[in-house]
């Protein structure tokens, strides 16, 4: 497609970006905590870190990881936004290994299969999760685990309150038997500096797994390597610094509520405004939207991101208005689409314009950006990032042409090699030619902006996360009493989509709606857990016997 986009490009952004500017993610992060070693770096729980304690912290981090683990070992994080979590994945980049990041609210079926998968060698987890970790250990290659309490890096005398807190108050630690664990804190205390001996990385070498769902079926780990990485950042950064509120030459304040581990955060949030020494305010529980808005009075932030669920959240909370937004200087949605609704409320009680990004996991993930001069939300994913290609596809894979709708398709340096040890896979998404295969339904208007219409898979976005219906079925039909199972997202007010599954049962089975929801719960993820539930006498299918999801979607 030919990039009438550009004409959209504000002063001084570039068209095309070099992913070879940087020889690994690792020249990167040494020039920048370097830059920035005196500003802060992260917030948390009441605690600043500025770059150089995490520099060092990473580095302590490196050198135990090299006296144990060899380069290109994958290594899995499991925690949500803590000060830990930028320091052990910086630390295991900077060791040059992989980073695995995991869900840390994964049932152990979900964690097993991803460990196993990844064949991650090494896991870092907060306590409250490691019991999960305790029930698949012996099903996994783990050689190691590491164990962070909540309070780790805390200022003393709150850690050891919050620890208490956490552990004997609120009883959010479930017991674990894992005498083998070695705590983070030990492991960063007793690494020498010296010690650190810096890898020979190129931009092909893995920088993280990063699991997703890809198409359909089973999470399978997308490969983004150093030159993914540091494209897509770069890529992301031409936007940022597009908007003349946003600066290196001051502190920026960003507001992380969605998890790093995700992909959408991570790469916004974390590594881009590393490279212009932002504060990253990190919000461990944004469920919490009580204790999330009293977080946000602290600070005069500059950026903040998330998903449509977390902006309706905010702006239901009557706080949220009587905070400070004169220095909000770009508020960023992606995940899943943001609502119309929400945007206006947005703009009438921040005066921010919420702009809307699109990316996938395989992308690294951004793709499309708003531009961030934009006056008001247009309902458009934006327009392609610097040297980014796109086009509408056709079933048959023919190009169709502007205002046409058909398959988008994306070409860049911030494509993924591919998915980890699945080339069939690999293949079904990725041309010959470098061509990413998204799966949605999109169409670019005669003015450059891209709209996504439908998505062409039957996948089911629950407050930004991919859900599966292969896998929740998979699990349903487990159980004795069902024998098939079908599954579609329906709309939800508060998460975008919710699951709701259609079951056939054996004959006299008086298995009832409450029970098959408690048995999900039992195996998935909360957000993958179906909230209604449909005995049916059987399900809809075609003359080879697969189950036609798009008839039960007719039905509802």
């Amino acid at each position: 497609m030919k990039k009438i986009w550009l004409k959209h490009y504000l002063g001084g952004m570039k068209a095309e970006i070099n992913p070879d500017q940087y020889p690994s993610l690792l020249e990167l992060l040494d020039e920048k905590f370097t830059q920035f070693s005196d500003r802060i770096a992260y917030s948390c729980l009441g605690t600043d870190i500025d770059y150089k304690t995490v520099d060092e912290k990473s580095k302590q981090f490196a050198v135990w990881l090299q006296s144990k683990f060899s380069k290109g070992d994958r290594i899995a994080v499991m925690m949500p936004n803590l000060l830990q979590y930028p320091v052990v994945m910086f630390g295991i980049l900077r060791a040059g290994m992989v980073v695995v990041n995991v869900n840390p609210l994964y049932t152990a079926r979900e964690l097993e299969h991803q460990l196993v998968d990844a064949q991650a060698q090494a896991i870092i987890v907060l306590e409250n999760f490691a019991h999960t970790v305790e029930e698949v250990l012996d099903k996994t290659e783990l050689e190691t685990v590491i164990i962070s309490k909540i309070g780790d890096f805390i200022s003393f005398p709150f850690s050891v309150i919050d620890n208490f807190v956490v552990e004997h108050v609120k009883h959010l630690v479930p017991p674990f038997d894992l005498p083998a664990a070695i705590p983070l804190n030990s492991i960063i205390s007793s690494a020498d500096i010296k010690n650190y001996v810096k890898p020979i990385l190129n931009g092909e070498d893995i920088a993280f797994l990063q699991y997703t769902g890809g198409t359909t079926g089973v999470a399978k780990g997308a490969i983004l390597t150093h030159r993914n990485m540091i494209a897509n950042i770069l890529q992301a950064l031409e936007f940022v610094k597009s908007s003349d509120k946003i600066s290196a030459s001051r502190q920026e304040i960003v507001i992380t509520a969605l998890p790093l581990y995700h992909i959408f955060s991570l790469l916004a949030n974390c590594l881009t405004f590393t490279c212009i020494g932002a504060q990253n305010v990190l919000i461990p529980n944004p469920r919490d939207i009580k204790g999330f808005v009293k977080v946000l009075k602290k600070y005069q932030f500059t950026f903040i991101s998330g998903v449509n669920t977390l902006f309706n959240a905010l702006l239901n909370n009557p706080d949220f208005a009587k905070l400070d937004f004169s220095k909000l200087a770009l508020t960023l949605g992606g995940g899943m689409a943001v609502q119309s609704s929400t945007a206006k409320r947005w703009y009438e009680v921040t005066g921010s314009v919420l702009l809307e990004a699109y990316g996938l996991t395989e992308a690294s993930p951004a793709v499309c950006i708003d531009p961030t001069n934009l006056k008001a939300f247009n309902g458009s994913i934006g327009i392609p990032v610097p040297s980014t290609e796109i086009s509408i596809r056709d079933a048959d894979g023919k190009e169709l042409d502007f205002g046409e709708k058909g398959e988008l398709w994306v070409r860049g340096p911030q494509v993924m090699r591919g998915y980890w040890n699945k080339p069939e896979e690999t293949a079904k998404v990725l041309t010959p030619d470098g061509w990413l295969k998204t799966g949605d339904i999109a169409t670019v208007d005669e003015d450059g902006f891209v709209y996504i219409v439908d998505r062409k898979k039957d996948m089911i976005l629950v407050s930004g996360f991919n859900v599966y219906p292969n896998e929740i079925e998979e699990v349903l039909t487990r159980h004795i009493d069902i024998i098939e199972a079908a599954c579609i997202g329906i709309p939800s007010p508060k998460t975008g989509e919710t699951v709701e599954a259609f079951v056939v049962l054996n004959k006299n089975s008086k298995l009832t709606e409450k029970e098959i929801i408690e048995y999900s719960a039992k195996n998935l993820t909360a957000y993958k857990v179906p909230t209604v539930v449909k005995m049916v006498d059987h399900l809809p299918k075609n003359n080879v016997g697969k189950i036609l999801r798009r008839e039960l979607r007719e039905q509802v």
